[in-house]
């Protein structure tokens, strides 16, 4: 019996090897949640409960201190493309520095809440300031990009004795879009963001932002963006997402910048040509518009204490694209 068994062991040896092998099918990969559960962040994220409109919200935050802090603080503010992960070189910078350095998705936004109301310049301001309350702190330098730069310049207005130093990385809002673009009901820019593919959306970035970045580095903002299409509460984030366009539009700020005390400045990438809304103005109105480091010249020569910088060969993402460039001025106006 014995040499009976061990025959057949030795002959199911013989055959297995004969079995071709196939690699499992990679797992199609879990969609990220409207709050991007599933994308990684660079530093842990808090999240701080809120009420807006009525509505109980809760507003995520990275808190990062520094190995030897110089006993400032710094809060980076996001565009509207990009999850405030994409600030993580900026982080660094800064807290190699001395500065603490406060992070937050916006509501609306990122890791934060999707609410069902529209999205105002003046609620997001609120809930800043109630984060630096939360953190108790006084006054901060802020540094933000693109539509953050709106943003930043709302804060500033809106709270002065908060704000120290005003840094605008390529800030769109330069210019009011409501004198070229004829108003888009939200129904139609659903229906058009909606439609939008992944590869659609890279060539919008790429043209739209004049980007530098290798295609690798550009992946993760389109992953960010388009494994939420496998949600079930899709529709909620692409409608708060719809009304941060509709919030760029209806609630312009250039006619505040001239009006700015605090010292400010702006870092722009000369080849940045951005200006939301610009398919859908006049053919003969768009050449016009998105003239963006003229823009900034022209507003910096109006103000109180505000110079503008602009890095040649960069375009909207400028401190991605131009780091050493953008660090040194970052840096050095902080420091003032």
């Amino acid at each position: 019996m014995r040499r009976i068994f061990l025959h057949l062991i030795s002959t199911a040896l013989l055959v297995l090897p004969s079995i071709p092998i196939h690699a499992a099918e990679p797992a199609p990969r879990e969609p990220y949640g409207i709050g991007l559960e599933g994308f990684a962040y660079p530093h842990l994220v808090s999240l701080l409960p809120l009420t807006n409109d009525g509505e109980q919200v809760r507003m995520a935050y990275m808190d990062v201190a520094p190995a030897q802090p110089n006993g400032r603080v710094t809060v980076l503010l996001h565009g509207r493309n990009f999850p405030s992960s994409y600030w993580a070189p900026v982080i660094k910078t800064l807290t190699d520095a001395g500065y603490r350095v406060v992070v937050p998705d916006q509501i609306g936004f990122g890791k934060s809440s999707k609410p069902s109301a529209d999205l105002h310049f003046d609620t997001l301001a609120r809930n800043t300031i109630a984060l630096l309350d939360h953190l108790q702190i006084a006054k901060a330098d802020i540094v933000a990009h693109s539509l953050g730069g709106m943003l930043g310049v709302r804060i500033a207005r809106a709270y002065p004795d908060r704000v120290a130093h005003l840094l605008l990385a390529a800030p769109i809002g330069l210019e009011d879009y409501r004198l070229y673009v004829p108003p888009t009901p939200t129904e139609k820019i659903l229906e058009n963001e909606d439609k939008l593919t992944a590869d659609g959306y890279r060539k919008q970035l790429e043209n739209n932002y004049s980007l530098k970045l290798p295609p690798d580095q550009v992946t993760p903002f389109i992953d960010a963006r388009f494994n939420i299409k496998g949600s079930s509460e899709y529709p909620r984030w692409l409608r708060a997402f719809v009304n941060s366009a509709q919030m760029i539009y209806r609630e312009p700020v250039v006619h505040e910048i001239p009006l700015l005390t605090q010292p400010t400045l702006f870092i722009m990438g000369a080849d940045d040509h951005n200006a939301p809304g610009k398919p859908n103005a006049p053919e003969a109105l768009r050449p016009k518009m998105g003239q963006n480091a003229d823009l900034a010249r022209a507003l910096a020569a109006r103000m109180r204490d505000a110079r503008a910088e602009v890095i040649p060969n960069a375009g909207h993402l400028v401190f991605l694209e131009a780091p050493q460039e953008f660090n040194a001025l970052m840096l050095g106006f902080l420091a003032k």
